[in-house]
């Protein structure tokens, strides 16, 4: 079947003849006929099945009728991160340039200034992260009561992020009669509760089961050592020997483990790049480009790179960090192997990875075999990178890396005799040593205070104190008025 068989207008086939796609993919000759018909979609297909282009296309076909309205958007697509709204507003303008839609996107990281001023023109298309939208909502900047068709998109990310709660009151906020597709690539317990609560009588497409993985992916794990400095160095082996290895993204479950195998991996001499959600926006931006032009053939990222970014010619997928939800690893590999191409996703696993490894392996319905290979890091010192380790020796002084002090065995056998520990003295010693002088408290007298003078605050009498010899106190830098005796109350 071709795109001329599904009920595309001519402008809109035209626009994708001139991209060079002749045949849609399965979701897309499933979901277009339904979208067009004006009916609600469920669509469940895994990732790199061509989604996008599934709500996209239809889409432009139904707004070429009709006007946008200052601040009432005709149609809003949801994502959950800032790049997917990017990529979807790349794909409108790709395919819609023979059009005149006015497409305005709202995400974190812009000028609400900006964004107040495409507003006001009119939009025909509304691409939106959820906490954004509601922020222009809350400042009376946007109303959602035009909304013909509502499109949320990677909604198992929605449901991974948070997102749920901020989607139950845009769908609130839009008209009940609106047409509304919904896409994911896993369908949970929660994910299917909002599907009964926010879609009627939806044609429900799937073209693969829920959490499968692409056949064109091959698939193995690398066993580790639990320290990261391990973990780097078996991650170096590996991208020194992987074959046809033309790009790769490294997955990492942290952002500041992903800035440190950033600073690692260009510390020994790799040209890569990061990110991750606590990066700007022009730098995410920035990096996103470079690697896919390129220039930069190692992508170091969050889970923020998991969900739905087309870059086709991914080579290689590297899971630094195991997962925590089994989800997650199926989106993550999905990154490579991508429109019948081919793959490799390799995962380092750690002793502690083994539950985590578990649960996927049971998600996907296969055993995810070990690479061959001695990949084990013998000494300890293999990441220069790796913190100094430190450690508190008997006598309390620092040892390790940095010159601290060395364990009081060693010091022995370096000076041949046994070194007196510095709070033990010999009993000779403590003896012969004179009674330090008794202090004298602010506004007391140098003198022995008296014997009749009542203890404040004790049980028992104090007690007489011994006579010492030794020369009398230099007081003559003090002033006259400390000099001055005590009277006792009779």
């Amino acid at each position: 079947m071709s795109f001329s068989n599904l009920g595309l207008s001519d402008k809109v086939q035209a626009a994708v003849a001139a991209t060079g796609y002749t045949t849609p993919t399965p979701i897309q000759e499933q979901a277009i006929p339904h979208v067009l018909a004006r009916r609600d979609v469920l669509g469940i297909a895994q990732t790199g099945t061509g989604k996008t282009a599934a709500f996209v296309l239809p889409m432009l076909t139904i707004l070429e009728k009709g006007r946008a309205r200052a601040r009432m958007p005709r149609t809003l697509i949801l994502e959950p991160t800032r790049e997917l709204a990017a990529q979807v507003k790349e794909n409108f303008d790709k395919y819609g340039a023979g059009q005149k839609l006015n497409v305005a996107l709202l995400i974190g990281g812009v000028s609400f200034g900006d964004q107040d001023s495409k507003l006001m023109r009119g939009v025909d298309v509304l691409i939106a992260t959820p906490g954004r939208l509601l922020d222009h909502t809350e400042r009376g900047g946007l109303l959602l009561t035009g909304v013909e068709l509502l499109v949320i998109d990677e909604a198992d990310r929605m449901l991974d992020m948070g997102f749920i709660p901020d989607i139950e009151r845009i769908c609130k906020l839009v008209p009940f009669t609106r047409q509304t597709l919904f896409f994911t690539a896993t369908m949970p317990p929660e994910i299917s509760r909002i599907t009964e609560a926010f879609l009627h009588n939806p044609a429900r497409i799937e073209v693969s089961k829920p959490a499968t993985t692409a056949v064109t992916v091959t698939q193995s794990q690398v066993p580790a050592g639990r320290e990261p400095h391990e973990k780097r160095e078996i991650l170096r082996r590996l991208l020194r020997d992987a074959k046809d290895l033309n790009n790769a993204i490294i997955f990492c479950n942290r952002k500041r483990e992903v800035a440190v195998l950033h600073k690692s991996l260009q510390k020994h001499g790799f040209s890569v790049g990061a990110l991750h959600g606590d990066m700007d926006q022009s730098a995410r931006m920035a990096a996103l480009d470079q690697f896919r032009k390129g220039e930069l053939p190692l992508l170091v990222a969050s889970d923020v790179a998991a969900r739905g970014l087309d870059i086709p010619a991914v080579s290689h997928v590297f899971n630094f960090d195991v997962p925590h939800h089994p989800d997650d690893y199926v989106h993550r590999i999905g990154r490579t192997g991508r429109a019948g191409r081919t793959g490799t996703a390799i995962s380092i696993v750690t002793p502690l990875d083994s539950k985590s490894m578990a649960a996927i392996e049971k998600l996907i319905g296969q055993q995810i075999p070990r690479t061959e290979g001695d990949y084990t890091v013998h000494s300890e010192a293999g990441d220069e990178d790796a913190a100094p380790r430190r450690s508190r020796s008997r006598d309390g002084s620092r040892e390790g890396a940095r010159g601290g002090r060395k364990p009081r065995r060693e010091r022995e056998a370096r000076h041949g005799e046994r070194e007196p520990r510095h709070d033990q003295e010999p009993r000779q010693e403590r003896a012969a040593k004179p009674e330090r002088e008794p202090r004298h408290g602010r506004g007391s007298s140098p003198q022995a205070a008296p014997s009749h003078v009542p203890s404040i605050g004790r049980a028992e009498p104090r007690r007489p104190q011994r006579e010492v010899d030794h020369e009398p106190a230099d007081h003559s830098h003090l002033p006259a008025f400390l000099l001055r005796p005590v009277r006792a109350r009779a």
